[in-house]
């Protein structure tokens, strides 16, 4: 990969955690293709994790956009009593790998750290990330994206704006 792919894979990134920062869902949403895969699979054992979100547990998964967006619903609407108040939160980013798949799209690995506060408690949240960024335009659309969450032990609300 070059150096411009790779800084411009990096802002694409940056800006992504960036919209979720300041809880602009409708341009975070925009980041994802329609039928774009979400999942955060639970782990099985202290270096096994799940692999098939259609017949193994998951912490979360959506098929496509329609699960984002209607977390987001709930959200703006009040009804997600867990996020009620929102919580304040900080995406970093790092270590970005990318390869070329054979379809054009590409293959982005990260690892990523969250930091949030709400209602007088700090913590985090932090792992691997991986994505499939399939091309529009002059950027991308996230068609997947796979989290492996590290510190599964969960004291608080999860949700995807936590990842």
């Amino acid at each position: 990969m070059n150096a411009e792919l790779q800084y411009r894979v990096e802002q694409f990134l940056f800006n992504k955690a960036a919209l979720c920062d300041a809880q602009d869902w409708d341009r975070y949403l925009a980041l994802f293709s329609e039928d774009s895969e979400f999942h955060l699979p639970q782990w099985d054992s202290e270096h096994v994790y799940t692999t098939d979100p259609k017949t193994s547990m998951s912490l979360i998964y959506y098929a496509n956009r329609g699960g984002l967006e209607d977390r987001v619903f709930r959200l703006r609407t009040g009804k997600a009593a867990s996020a009620t108040p929102m919580p304040r939160t900080l995406h970093q980013v790092g270590n970005v790998r990318i390869s070329a798949l054979a379809n054009g799209d590409l293959e982005v690995k990260a690892n990523w750290h969250t930091l949030f506060h709400r209602l007088a408690s700090t913590d985090q949240f932090y792992g691997h990330a991986t994505y499939h960024l399939r091309p529009h335009g002059d950027s991308w659309l996230i068609s997947r994206k796979h989290v492996l969450l590290l510190n599964d032990t969960i004291n608080s609300v999860l949700d995807f704006y936590h990842l």
